[in-house]
């Protein structure tokens, strides 16, 4: 009862009734759902379902198509005493070495 109600009011075909979050039925009466007076009824109604957007078919469509291309061998890198002594040249001692000019990053091109 409390549905054909809601759905005079609101213009929804089948409205859906919450009370506390938990669904009511579309035949109870205000007594039978046990509804105090000044009780909060969420009221929702049904929506349709679309078509999901995208195939799953071309999933990883551009990682199968790029070609594969072999790892390069790479020399190994310096660790412990041989890396601490590597970062020092790099931090400090080249930096004593150039005085002028301003301040270049470890990506940055050499001056040919």
């Amino acid at each position: 009862e409390v549905s054909s109600q809601v759905a005079a009011l609101t213009k929804v075909d089948e409205p859906l009734l919450y009370l506390n979050g938990a669904p009511l039925s579309a035949e109870a009466t205000l007594a039978e759902a046990g509804i105090a007076e000044h009780a909060t009824i969420s009221v929702t109604s049904r929506l349709l379902g679309g078509k999901v957007h995208g195939s799953l078919a071309r999933a990883g469509k551009v990682k199968n198509q790029t070609p594969k291309v072999a790892k390069q061998e790479k020399k190994k890198k310096p660790t412990g005493r041989a890396k601490r002594r590597e970062q020092y040249n790099r931090r400090y001692k080249a930096k004593a070495a150039q005085v002028g000019g301003r301040k270049r990053g470890p990506n940055a091109q050499a001056i040919a």
